[in-house]
């Protein structure tokens, strides 16, 4: 009898890493015209998403690295070496100009938005016994659903949305490519159903998590970001689609382990006060960052954040050259950081 390969369970996984993006989704065709066609955003909306999702998820990380005595000493250099190399990395990037660190700091995020759904993918294949060409379908329709909609991005100037700051991705107009990609992911999608409606009639199995992702990552990055061209459409979907499942499965992963191999305090006690503790921990990190970005730099939000507005406004750019890659760290080290710790070896 085939076993569907939940990672935690079947209603866990169904609830915080399958369904949020679907929920985003209904969201977003619900919203106000301007919400899907500008680039406003309501304060409420930005708290929400970019403050309560989108920096706190970073800080889930410390639960899988830092925070776990057992694996902070068992990969202590890694964990040491890769803060060092990102900041020193961003100064020199930054001293090229800000534009240069912001553009370089983009295309990371975006590679570890993909590769995070590759993740999951391989992550929800671990009990198929597929062929190598299955596999290979699988691979090539997850890497089609999230790129494919950056190609798009950077042949269609004007978009109303950015990742980091405005310009912080070549665009130019490039129909050509933009018509041909458009063609080339029309064909995965239709490669990827035969493949799996074969599968079915062969078999008589679907692997519910796997295509529930694969259809979730299609229509949320095409959704946020061909389909609509408004700030808060493209954020909603992509926030959500990533923050909330990579939050679910640091939680879920160290959880299992509370009982027999953690060492985290933090995971001790009743299932309210762990998630409690987790949750309050990294939205006062969330907070404390984003205090820190808007006293010193942005002062966008500063009735959010009037405990910070006593702090100087820099404009300098040697003083920026250095702060800004120190503030940006926590971003910085999540992405090359998560490129090592799901793997099988770590």
């Amino acid at each position: 009898m085939y076993r569907q390969p939940w990672l935690y369970n079947a209603r866990f996984d169904s609830v915080f890493i399958l369904l949020p993006v679907f929920i985003a989704l209904c969201v977003s065709f619900f919203l106000p015209s301007e919400y899907q066609t500008t680039d406003t955003m309501p304060v409420a909306a930005w708290v929400i998403l970019v403050l309560l999702i989108d920096v706190a998820h970073v800080y889930s990380t410390l639960f899988y690295t830092y925070f776990d005595v057992r694996k902070f000493q068992v990969h202590r250099v890694l964990y040491t070496v890769i803060p060092v190399i990102c900041f020193v990395g961003g100064v020199l990037l930054y001293s090229l100009g800000a534009l240069v660190f912001w553009r370089v700091l983009a295309y990371l995020a975006v590679f570890h938005f993909i590769r995070q759904q590759y993740g999951f993918v391989r992550l929800y294949s671990r009990h198929d016994a597929e062929s190598k060409q299955s596999t290979t379908i699988n691979t090539i329709a997850i890497y089609t659903a999230t790129l494919y909609p950056i190609v798009y991005w950077h042949c269609t100037p004007g978009r109303n949305f950015n990742w980091f700051v405005a310009g912080d991705f070549v665009t130019l107009q490039a129909p050509l490519i933009q018509q041909v990609s458009g063609v080339l992911y029309v064909l995965v999608i239709l490669v990827y159903l035969s493949k799996e409606l074969i599968n079915y009639l062969v078999s008589g199995t679907i692997n519910i998590p796997r295509n529930v992702l694969v259809a979730g990552t299609f229509l949320s990055w095409y959704v946020g970001i061909v389909y609509y061209n408004g700030d808060m459409t493209f954020t909603l979907l992509n926030v959500v689609a990533h923050g909330i499942p990579y939050m679910a499965l640091i939680w879920a992963n160290q959880n299992k382990q509370t009982s027999t191999e953690s060492n985290i305090r933090f995971f001790k006690g009743s299932m309210i006060s762990k998630v409690g503790v987790f949750l309050f921990v990294i939205v006062l990190f969330a907070y404390l960052e984003e205090g820190l970005w808007d006293g010193l730099i942005w002062r966008e939000h500063s009735d959010l954040f009037a405990a910070f507005s006593w702090l100087p406004s820099l404009s300098s750019p040697e003083v920026l050259s250095f702060l800004v890659p120190l503030l940006s760290l926590p971003q910085s080290t999540h992405y090359i950081l998560d490129g090592f710790i799901w793997k099988k070896n770590h």
